[in-house]
């Protein structure tokens, strides 16, 4: 079959490389993509978010398959669009939730509202906006500290604030409220309860009744070595996660995942995609901090390489509803990625540099994925922020670790950073 793979990140070249292991794909196909996605498939110049565009493109080439790597057209209901268009929606599988379910994760007071109805542990929270913007005030005054106050919409992974202090928590809630911080994405605020714990992703695959569950992971946000610094959109990830045992897996799936896919059958929402479980371990109990409706980047980029079960297969069983008869393959080595990043990142950065020792031979059990890359006469630039990411197997975290900074010492492009201490508490 043909396929269209939307999206231009890491997690869509970690997809693309899986997609293209399949006999049952013909041909990829990757919109936009980046200068790796090129390997394995044919990059379209396609706006994720123009589906008229997306249409005529799946028209010509005949797709047959589609994939849907990030969460913006997710949100702005692209699976919809297929499904009520009379040329595509027999010929066309999308994979990914509809409008409706994608709020999982474009409206974290939807997803605290779903959670509360089907009794999935998350932290206690209010929601306020221009409404009953006073009463936040005095709520904010006599909360416990820290305060996490998130903005409701999509903020590009930068909508979430933890304040030390009363005072800047309403500073920060008069910015989102009043003077439009994050935009629309603000126009209502979540507080929540802050929850000390130690952080996780897990990820199923669902067709609305049924699921799977893919290999678990563990990114890292901060900047700084040692989880120091401002937030990223991810610097490396490691799966799997060594805390994440059978019997506390156990109590995710039992008080997370159970419930959480029953809910979505219960409210009949059309939910064909993948379902990411942001959570906390507290004590040696999970919470849910987010959904998000897509894959994670940088995780995707080690639960790919360790998923050894046909990925166009699973789209297609739960295409059909067949997901109760896939038995999921697991690499039982440990993968780890460690992300190169723009001088500057996740300030401000420049763009354009040429990135060598790309052509270096690379180990048996290495891979490099690329980010934010570009084509520029002929040579590989950067163009984004968090610009590639080398993943490595090994027996154990560390020496996965290692295998991949020392892939690095032979990449570089002016300003590279990368953090060294990627899984250091498992060391």
């Amino acid at each position: 079959m043909n396929i269209l793979l939307l999206g231009s990140g890491g997690r869509e070249h970690a997809l693309a490389w899986k997609i293209a292991q399949s006999k049952q794909c013909d041909q990829l196909f990757i919109a936009p993509g980046n200068a790796g996605t090129s390997q394995y498939g044919v990059n379209a110049d396609l706006s994720i978010t123009d589906f008229e565009a997306i249409k005529q493109f799946v028209l010509e080439k005949n797709i047959s398959l589609l994939v849907v790597g990030p969460e913006e057209p997710l949100v702005k209901g692209v699976t919809d669009f297929f499904k009520k268009d009379d040329q595509l929606k027999q010929q066309l599988v999308v994979i990914g939730p509809s409008q409706y379910g994608a709020q999982l994760e474009g409206s974290k007071a939807f997803a605290k509202k779903f959670m509360m109805r089907h009794g999935i542990p998350t932290a206690a929270y209010r929601e306020f906006d221009e409404s009953n913007y006073e009463e936040g005030i005095p709520y904010l005054q006599q909360h416990a500290l820290p305060i996490v106050l998130k903005a409701d919409g999509l903020a590009a992974g930068k909508g979430v604030l933890i304040c030390q202090s009363h005072v800047e928590a309403i500073a920060e809630y008069e910015l989102m409220l009043q003077h439009s911080k994050f935009g629309e994405a603000g126009k209502k605020v979540v507080i929540e309860a802050f929850l000390d714990g130690i952080e996780l992703s897990v990820f199923a695959l669902t067709d609305g009744k049924d699921y799977v569950l893919l290999p678990e992971a563990k990114d890292y946000k901060r900047i700084g070595m040692g989880d120091t610094g401002l937030n990223t959109g991810g610097m490396g990830a490691v799966s799997p996660v060594p805390f994440a045992d059978a019997a506390f897996m156990k109590k995710v799936e039992e008080k997370v995942i159970k419930p959480t896919i029953r809910g979505l059958e219960k409210e009949a929402i059309d939910y064909k995609g993948f379902v990411f479980f942001g959570l906390i371990k507290v004590g040696d109990e999970p919470f849910v901090i987010e959904y998000n409706c897509r894959m994670g980047d940088p995780e995707t980029e080690v639960v790919m390489p360790r998923l050894k079960t046909d990925l166009i297969e699973l789209f297609i069983a739960a295409d059909k509803g067949q997901l109760n008869n896939i038995k999921i393959e697991q690499d039982s080595r440990y993968a780890c990625t460690v992300m190169a990043v723009s001088g500057g990142y996740p300030g401000s950065y420049e763009k354009g540099f040429v990135i060598e020792g790309l052509n270096s031979p690379l180990p048996a059990d290495s891979l490099v994925f690329h980010a934010g890359t570009g084509q520029k006469d002929g040579k590989v630039v950067t163009s984004g922020g968090r610009v590639l990411t080398v993943t490595s197997y090994g027996s154990t975290v560390s020496s996965a670790v290692v295998k991949s900074r020392e892939v690095l010492q032979y990449i570089s492009f002016e300003g590279m950073y990368f953090r060294q201490d990627i899984g250091f508490e498992f060391e």
